[in-house]
């Protein structure tokens, strides 16, 4: 007895058979979360915003006197809170939604169409979530590094408005040029973790709020000794360990990639420490301990945009120059110019982050950074021009707009406490409170 078949059940099973491959090729193209990358990328959003408070806190905050202690770590404790619910509104849609090759759109502005199972292109293996919450502690640290440069002197509401402004004007588009699909990505910039976004950024921004405010009330002639160095120790101590979120968390997986990024950042980072304690032996005949740590501080900016192309040799070459460079900003270069980069902002992260940036150039390798991704020593002399040219116009943009967002806030505030306020003290003037 033979079975007929209908026709149109027939037809749905060769129609079947013919979409099945179509279908399998779907799935496969799905993003899958991978618990372990999940994992890896909560852990380094804590250590990087663990820099912040209470890392770059302790470290600024031990390195002013002791009449402005608490309005120090009050600047990172507030900049941290601010930028935050900035980066929730408006901030991570500017720098990370699709846009133009100058600025991101208006896709995830109050984080709008977010849901737990969203993916950023950016980063496939983890949800939105966490790789918006990395992002921001980025967005976090880059403002509150540029207060080190004008300690000691600004308002706390001017230095808020500023702050705002900043991180919407020069921060979100810059991380957008460079990272969020923007055209120095599209240059073959290479910046693994934020020489460019970060630290020449910043640098740059408080060389600006330096000369633009003037320098503190006594420079020169006072003593402006640090109040507290162990405190720097222990912020200094805790930037070299968050700092292994900031690189390594850079390769958004637990890879290779981020094995290395590690390696290289810990080598980097002791190279530089000891070649500014040498070069401060050497020249002014006893190694300090502010110097040491800000070895290792100028260690660290030095290696991350080149932690995730650069192998280990390479990256004890970028440790050397930076400690010495940057012992050079933070000295002689400063005292040339005369202005008052109270805790070295520029001199360590305008400056470092320069020399990471160009150096990342010279000893980028393929073998580490993947195809194309090489730079002078590597077979590929163009890339230390690229870095240069990506390099610049960070740096223009960072300039201007910083300028005309410090003139806009002292025409609608003020930008300087009163000459009475600084002598006594920004703890009590400004918050009410002083530490004994």
């Amino acid at each position: 007895m033979k079975l007929k078949l209908n026709p149109l059940l027939a037809g749905l099973g060769a129609a079947g058979m013919l979409l099945a491959p179509a279908l399998v090729l779907a799935q496969d193209n799905k993003p899958k979360l991978d618990t372990g990358d999940t994992a890896w990328m909560l852990t380094s959003t804590a250590l990087v915003l663990m820099m912040t408070i209470p890392g770059l806190a302790l470290f600024y905050g031990g390195m002013v006197r002791k009449k402005n202690v608490l309005a120090t770590v009050m600047q990172s404790f507030a900049i941290t809170c601010l930028i935050t619910v900035l980066w929730v509104l408006i901030g991570y849609s500017l720098a990370f939604s699709e846009g133009s090759t100058i600025v991101g759109g208006l896709g995830r502005i109050f984080l709008r169409g977010l849901t737990l199972d969203s993916v950023q292109d950016l980063a496939k293996t983890i949800p939105e979530s966490v790789f918006l919450c990395f992002q921001l502690t980025f967005a976090i640290i880059t403002p509150a590094l540029i207060a080190g440069a004008f300690a000691e002197r600004m308002k706390f509401s001017a230095m808020m408005w500023f702050m705002a402004l900043w991180s919407l004007i020069v921060y979100a588009p810059i991380a957008h040029w460079v990272w969020g699909g923007g055209f120095l990505g599209d240059w073959g910039v290479l910046d693994f973790a934020g020489g460019t976004v970060v630290h020449i950024n910043a640098g740059v921004a408080g060389l600006v709020c330096a000369l633009v405010i003037g320098k503190r009330k006594g420079f020169g002639s006072d003593n402006m000794a640090p109040f507290n160095l162990v405190y720097s120790v222990i912020g200094a101590s805790l930037l070299w360990v968050g700092w292994f979120g900031f690189n390594a968390g850079s390769a958004v997986a637990a890879s290779t990639n981020a094995g290395m990024a590690m390696a290289v950042t810990q080598f980097a980072t002791a190279a530089a420490a000891l070649a500014w304690m040498f070069a401060e032996w050497v020249t002014r005949g006893k190694p300090s301990v502010l110097g040491i740590i800000s070895g290792a501080v100028a260690g660290l900016v030095a290696i991350t945009p080149a932690s995730g192309f650069v192998n280990p040799m390479g990256s004890l070459a970028i440790g050397i120059v930076a400690g010495l460079v940057c012992f050079w900003g933070a000295t002689s270069l400063k005292k040339a110019m005369g202005y008052d980069d109270s805790l070295d902002a520029f001199g360590v992260h305008g400056i470092g982050g320069f020399v990471g940036a160009i150096l990342t150039g010279v000893f980028a390798v393929e073998v580490i950074g993947g195809e194309g991704k090489k730079g002078l020593i590597d077979g590929n002399p163009g890339q230390v021009l690229t870095q240069l040219w990506g390099s610049l116009v960070c740096i223009a943009w960072c300039a201007v707009a910083t300028f005309i967002i410090l003139k806009v806030v002292d025409l609608m505030i003020g930008l300087r406490v009163t000459a009475e306020e600084e002598i006594e003290g920004l703890d009590i003037n400004l918050h009410g409170e002083t530490i004994h």
